[in-house]
């Protein structure tokens, strides 16, 4: 029996993972266990509380099996590079990553690991030729396989009348999501004018993780919208302890986001989407590496529509909502280029090459 670990570094990470995990669970020859990280939360501006124990409650009573061990597995499933990768012994390690973003801290984690070797299950030939141009395909071994998050996407798991329903929305007005980054962000840009749409709309605001914890992200992020609720109380705020985003995006008529990642995987269901352009030549990392790989102003800009600040919202919606057929074909060959397969095998497929390498002796 192979034994398989799930690193959940970050809580937020699961979903990235449990379309693999819902592969192996069945299968007699894998023994599936989980490893969770701190996950801490900052509490009066200095102190950090780790989250850790809470989850591994909430995991163990969804029938997880815990643990703190790092060696002794064939194979470890990480969201993103491993802090300290000798830990995990000879274990075939995978990566597949949380997001399909444009942020450059993907390769970044990578470089700083010139010796270690992951298997890196990535989206399509945009995230390969980007592997290849920090020269990290001679370092990881790259599967092309799609990306398994979105899988449940086009697998029939979700129904738009149930979502709706469950929701609360009014199955009358279009469905807007507004789903920003943490860093950078456009909350305190466009933060007003995107939940005065809601007086017209359905609006949904899914904030990322790191909005609310404080530690990566002032908590500001997250009490704008609380505050903003009195005057708008018909927008969803989506609660902190609801890290998925992927029935809001399946339900979602145009969504609204920045850099994060989440506007690719809203590209995958080839609608068309709002991004709202942040001043890319000041956002750097300590080090004076760009924050983003490609410039929001660039990413999608023949396919997606393009603000620059809050009022030309309401415009780009409406553009959004109903985009012309020259668009529709620009965020088609997008799509294709950033996903290779939206066919809701990729976790399959992970699975198909993990065996492979198990029985070549990669783990050993």
């Amino acid at each position: 029996m192979y034994k398989i670990l799930f690193d959940i570094t970050q809580e937020y990470y699961w979903h990235s993972l449990k379309p693999i995990y819902e592969q192996f669970a069945n299968d007699k020859n894998y023994k599936l266990l989980f490893r969770i990280g701190k996950n801490q939360k900052r509490f009066l501006y200095f102190f950090l509380i780790s989250q850790k124990k809470r989850i591994e409650k909430n995991f163990s009573k969804l029938g997880y099996h815990i643990t703190n061990d790092t060696h002794c597995f064939d194979v470890v499933f990480c969201g993103s590079p491993l802090s300290k990768p000798e830990k995990y012994g000879t274990a075939i390690l995978c990566n597949v990553d949380h997001g399909p973003g444009i942020k450059t801290l993907r390769y970044r984690h990578f470089l700083k690991q010139p010796d270690t070797h992951y298997h890196c299950f990535i989206e399509g030939k945009y995230r390969i030729d980007k592997f290849k141009k920090y020269g990290l395909d001679k370092i990881e071994f790259l599967h092309d396989v799609g990306l398994p998050k979105l899988d449940v996407l086009f697998d029939g798991t979700y129904k738009r009348k149930t979502l709706i329903k469950k929701f609360n929305l009014d199955p009358k007005k279009k469905i807007i999501l507004y789903a920003p980054s943490y860093k950078p962000t456009s909350i305190f840009t466009i933060g007003k004018e995107v939940v005065s749409l809601s007086r017209k709309y359905n609006l949904i605001v899914k904030l990322h993780p790191y909005s609310w914890t404080g530690k990566y992200a002032s908590h500001s992020q997250h009490r704008f919208f609380e505050k903003v609720k009195t005057k708008y109380p018909d927008f969803i705020l989506v609660p902190k302890e609801h890290h998925n985003i992927l029935p809001y995006i399946f339900i979602a008529d145009t969504m609204i986001s920045d850099g994060s990642s989440v506007i690719n995987e809203f590209l995958a269901l080839e609608r068309c989407g709002i991004i709202v352009d942040l001043p890319d030549d000041i956002l750097k990392h300590h080090d004076g590496q760009s924050i983003l790989e490609d410039k929001s102003s660039e990413w999608l800009k023949d396919s997606f529509v393009h603000v620059t600040s809050g009022s030309e919202l309401e415009c780009a919606v409406e553009e959004a909502l109903n985009p012309s057929p020259e668009r529709r074909n620009r965020i088609k060959k997008d799509k294709e280029y950033i996903f290779s397969y939206t066919d809701s095998s990729s976790a399959r497929r992970v699975k198909e090459t993990i065996e492979k390498l198990l029985q070549k002796g990669d783990h050993k």
